[in-house]
């Protein structure tokens, strides 16, 4: 039975974060099983990070608004899932993916460009389920359920949990785990039974294999009460010492609240703008100093046949003040970018 303990958290190709505090919650109890993949190129061919797990040609997960893209042909793999196969037709039967993932996203407290999460595989023969009276993917869900309710028990204590059915390219059947959490049912991980056509071509068509998939820093803000995602990249040892023991029930004390400064930008949209690459332009200017991108207006003037939309833009620095001169510099470039990148017309 897979036992997953605190681990700590980090990043490649920036500083390794998922092997530092407080992300890495991955740790197993003793001698596990399960093999642990650290350091798997996060730069992947688009067969791997999207056919070799099953998803659609039409999935919006493929378009250059939702990934990054090297190349015509490289990515930089949007989930962990992406070594699927690759490891399975390696010989590898249980097994543990942990590291950096890239999407392009909206900016708030809980999204950023990288992120980290950890993938879990364990493959069953005939042998396993035979003799327990039922299929191999029942039996597969099973052992499934009762491993990951057993994390959620480790992590959580004795909450309630319940099984959502649901839907991913590379599982059938597909769960989502939730449990109820400070008042409120909160989304644990995403798992299910592998689609037997990934096993297939793994020349494993004989077998049957579960997948699990989970988010480190969102579930690292729950469990330690950290309130903006931006924190696991900060340096400050005023956040870092808090977790240096790497041990659970540690809650996260701030240590300074720095006011934000809001700056709206209104510009005339085209056929092509999608609010995704406008976060890419702003934090491309502004970086980590930029804390949320939120529409607050649209209208469409039907003379003209013309949209408009009115953002408005948070700066806040995790580490000082930051000052009007600061401020009115970065919003500048930012129109600057906006309008030369985006090809929108200012308002």
């Amino acid at each position: 039975m897979l036992l997953i303990f605190f681990a700590e958290t980090a990043s490649q190709p920036f500083p390794s974060l998922h092997l530092s505090p407080p992300t890495a919650f991955t740790r197993r109890n003793g001698g596990s099983r399960f093999l642990h993949f650290l350091s798997l190129a996060e730069s992947l061919l688009g067969n791997m990070n999207f056919d070799d797990v099953l998803v659609p040609e039409d999935h919006v997960s493929r378009s250059y608004n939702d990934t990054y893209y090297i190349d015509s042909q490289t990515v930089l793999r949007c989930h962990t899932s992406a070594h699927q196969a690759e490891l399975l037709r390696r010989g590898y039967t249980q097994f543990l993916v942990t590291g950096d993932v890239y999407r392009r996203d909206s900016i708030d407290s809980t999204h950023y460009p990288v992120f980290h999460q950890m993938e879990g595989v364990r493959v069953f023969s005939l042998n396993d389920w035979e003799a327990s009276g039922t299929d191999g993917t029942s039996f597969a869900a099973d052992d499934l359920k009762k491993c990951l309710e057993g994390l959620a028990r480790h992590l959580f204590g004795a909450v309630e949990m319940r099984w959502v059915d649901t839907y991913f390219p590379f599982t059938n059947p597909s769960f989502e785990l939730e449990i109820f959490f400070q008042e409120k049912w909160l989304e644990v991980l995403g798992c299910g039974v592998m689609e037997q056509e990934i096993l297939k071509r793994s020349d494993k068509e004989n077998n049957v294999a579960w997948a699990f998939g989970l988010g480190l820093e969102r579930l690292a803000m729950v469990l330690f009460d950290i309130p903006d995602i931006r924190l696991f990249w900060s340096a400050d040892e005023r956040f870092t010492t808090q977790f240096s023991k790497g041990k659970l029930g540690v809650k996260f004390k701030s240590f300074s609240k720095f006011p934000p400064c809001y700056k709206d930008i209104s510009f005339w949209i085209n056929d092509s703008f999608t609010e995704n690459n406008l976060c890419e332009v702003v934090r491309g200017v502004a970086g980590d100093l930029v804390e949320e991108v939120q529409l607050i207006d649209s209208f469409t003037n039907k003379k003209k046949g013309m949209t408009s939309h009115c953002y408005r833009i948070a700066y806040r620095s995790m580490e000082r003040s930051l000052t009007d001169e600061e401020i009115n510099d970065l919003q500048w470039n930012v129109r600057e970018q906006v309008q030369s990148k985006l090809n929108v017309v200012l308002r």
